[in-house]
């Protein structure tokens, strides 16, 4: 018995979920702290400064993460010091000019002197800081997810949003410091994570003398498509909050109330994110070996089963949306507590559709057709930045921005398939047939 419990505690799957899990939990208890120590509307800048911080990351990130990880995954050990090493110095070179954007933008603004959301003011001063606080952790996740440490990435990840917890908690009973304050608090703790991975040689700082020209070019040909593909992907969820903050209207306060049913739908997408990382690594694999119809098989039991384990879930959160709203938010939003578990009921039937679409995106970058994925989620970007609009400043509705969520995500799963099959004979029903396999034979894949 007791063999059978480490046998599963090993298997990737549940490690990468357990990873997540215990992130998006630390992540969760801090983002409820953040809704009681904030009046609404800085919660809102909060929101948007963080928000536009990750698209950024992802930006940054996605240049060369897809790659590095492909690459990664079939390298010994002189090939991944050279990737990682090549994959730091093109990141190094981003974090500069990314500096010189957000600090050149912010002169130009105090100059002219243009009024624009307090969010979008503290994302020009503090990114800078934050893109170098967290590039040597984030580096090191490549390795990780091409390793399938994912037990070495959540506790990397635990020390950074760990220790933000813990501030929080003290700040809240003690310090009750603004946001400033949270702001400067958190490029601590990702500073901290990322000399752990530094000391460690995990994030190829140590590598740089090993870089080369060749496999830099190698990564940023692959990432041009990857990282169009992750931005685009970002935009969109972001480009709800980037818009709303736009909006005269809604603003910061808009922000803030929408943030939390979209938290809620974030912690329900932690086991897709979970099983996306595993499938990929093994997709790639099938693909580089010439094993089309074994990286289809994968496709088919990922989709589907993630699928059906997101329906019971999902239809428990829409039963008890308005309870998981309350604790989340707290008596602050209590006034808007009908509006936003509507919002949320919305959100569920989108959760329900993601993961074909997510799965759809990894079987393209697998087969080593990302341009596709990439003008898959351009269309998906573009669809859902005219409904955000439409939404905002036309009819004033946060509900109308939650239905463009689930419309583009409708698109997406359509064009993922008509890009697939001009590569591999692939058809949807059988997602569902290989997922009823899986279960079937649960007991023989967990086996010792």
């Amino acid at each position: 018995m007791w063999a059978r419990i480490k046998h599963i505690g090993k298997e990737k799957n549940l490690a990468s979920l357990l990873a997540n899990v215990s992130v998006a939990f630390a992540g969760l208890l801090s983002f409820m702290l953040l809704t009681r120590q904030l009046e609404k509307e800085q919660f809102g800048d909060w929101v948007l400064f963080i928000t536009l911080a990750t698209f950024i990351d992802l930006l940054r990130f996605g240049f060369t993460r897809t790659a590095a990880v492909r690459a990664l995954s079939g390298g010994d050990g002189d090939e991944q010091k050279i990737v990682l090493g090549s994959t730091f110095r093109i990141n190094l070179v981003l974090l500069l000019l990314i500096t010189l954007l957000c600090w050149g933008l912010w002169i130009l603004k105090q100059s002219v002197g243009v009024t624009i959301n307090n969010g979008y003011s503290l994302f020009l001063i503090w990114y800078p800081f934050l893109a170098l606080s967290n590039l040597s952790w984030n580096n090191a996740m490549s390795l990780f997810q091409a390793e399938q440490h994912f037990n070495r990435m959540m506790w990397v990840r635990l020390s950074n949003v760990g220790l933000f917890l813990l501030f929080l908690f003290v700040n809240y009973f003690t310090l009750q410091l603004g946001l400033v304050p949270i702001i400067m608090a958190n490029l601590v703790v990702n500073f901290i994570s990322g000399l752990w991975c530094t000391l460690k040689k995990w994030d190829g700082l140590t590598y740089l003398g090993k870089a080369k020209r060749t496999t830099e070019k190698d990564l940023v040909n692959f990432g041009k498509y990857s990282m169009g593909t992750l931005v685009s992907s970002s935009l969109l969820k972001s480009a709800d909050t980037f818009i709303i903050g736009l909006s005269p209207f809604l603003g910061s306060a808009g922000i803030a109330m929408y943030a939390i049913p979209l938290k809620l739908t974030d912690l329900l997408g932690i086991p897709l994110h979970s099983f996306s990382m595993t499938a990929y690594p093994r997709m790639s694999k099938k693909c580089i070996d010439g094993d089309k119809p074994g990286a289809r098989k994968i496709f088919y039991t990922y989709s589907g089963t993630v699928t059906f384990l997101f329906f019971p879930v999902a239809v428990l959160s829409f039963v008890f949306a308005e309870y998981l709203v309350l604790i989340l938010g707290g008596s602050e939003y209590a006034d808007s507590l009908e509006l936003l578990t509507l919002i949320f009921r919305v959100f569920t039937l989108y959760v329900m559709l993601l993961p074909i679409d997510r799965f759809t995106g990894v079987l393209l970058d697998s087969l080593n057709k990302p341009k596709y994925n990439l003008y898959k989620v351009i269309v998906m970007t573009f669809a859902n930045i005219i409904f955000d609009v439409i939404a905002v400043f036309v009819l004033k509705s946060l509900v109308a921005v939650a239905v463009g969520t689930v419309l583009f995500t409708v698109i997406g799963i359509f064009l993922g398939f008509f890009y697939l099959r001009k590569e591999i004979e692939i058809h949807i029903r059988h997602i569902f047939l290989e997922s009823v396999l899986f279960f079937k034979n649960l007991k023989t894949h967990f086996a010792p």
